[in-house]
């Protein structure tokens, strides 16, 4: 433990020093070329800086993480840790760093580039900086997957995209299917239930012609027998009132 904090401490002292050598010169150099000076010190970052981080072990990484992001110039290394984490279970140990370092001139600075061997993999190392040289401004770990790996991923999330969205539209439509039931639950709640309604009993109508015709026959029937009946006993018709009439049995004519 006490070597891998040697080896931090003795890269933290080497950017240092390059930067603070970069920040007494200034780099006015075209986008095509770099100056000499510039190059000598961008090829000696990557190295560095990948040995920095392959030191690191697990308990050292929150105080390494809290101690650069208290430093303006090296807060691009603490984020950086992060993408280590999640690349160092991929790759294995370190076997060896390449010698070749491609420098760039980039947007607002430079970046250099160096190729690395681990046990499981390859990987692709940057680090790009200001125009100044003064302040690292990220780090990228881009590991070397063969086409066979590149496809299964490719698969595995084309298959995970299609099937997040089918199980999005099977939802969709079984919360629909709920919603005939929701309006039941509902009204059986409220005790609005809705009560069958008996059907309509339908009027029999009668034409007011023969309702007339039958009512005008009755009347004069009502005074031929009123009359009959006071002219039998000797009254007068305004003193009697027919309530009723009903037919007598015929027997009681033929004995008449």
């Amino acid at each position: 433990m006490k070597l891998n904090m040697k080896r931090v401490a003795l890269g933290l002292i080497m950017a240092a020093c390059l930067f603070s050598l970069s920040a007494c010169s200034k780099a006015d150099t075209a986008a095509e070329e770099i100056d000499a000076r510039v190059q000598t010190q961008m090829e000696q970052l990557p190295g560095s800086f990948l040995e920095l981080y392959t030191g690191l072990e697990d308990s050292q990484v929150p105080e390494f993480k809290k101690n650069m992001q208290y430093q303006d110039e090296y807060a691009a290394l603490a984020e950086g840790v992060d993408s280590w984490e999640n690349v160092k279970h991929e790759l294995g140990a370190l076997v060896s760093i390449g010698d070749t370092v491609k420098v760039e001139a980039i947007g607002h600075g430079y970046s250099a580039t160096i190729n690395a061997v681990f046990e499981k993999r390859n990987m692709e190392f940057s680090i790009t900086t200001d125009s100044k040289l003064t302040k690292v401004t990220s780090v990228a770990f881009v590991p070397e997957y063969t086409l066979g790996e590149r496809m299964e991923k490719a698969v595995f999330n084309t298959l995970m995209g299609m099937g997040t969205v089918f199980i999005v539209l099977i939802f969709i439509s079984c919360l629909i299917g709920c919603f005939q039931y929701i309006g039941k639950l509902e009204d059986k709640i409220n005790g609005k239930a809705q009560e069958p309604v008996p059907a309509p009993i339908p009027e029999v109508s009668v034409p007011a012609a023969e309702e007339n015709e039958e009512l005008v026959d009755d009347l004069e029937l009502v005074a031929v027998i009123t009359a009959a009946i006071a002219a039998s006993e000797g009254s007068s018709p305004s003193g009697l009132v027919v309530r009723s009439i009903r037919r007598a049995p015929s027997g009681k004519w033929k004995k008449a």
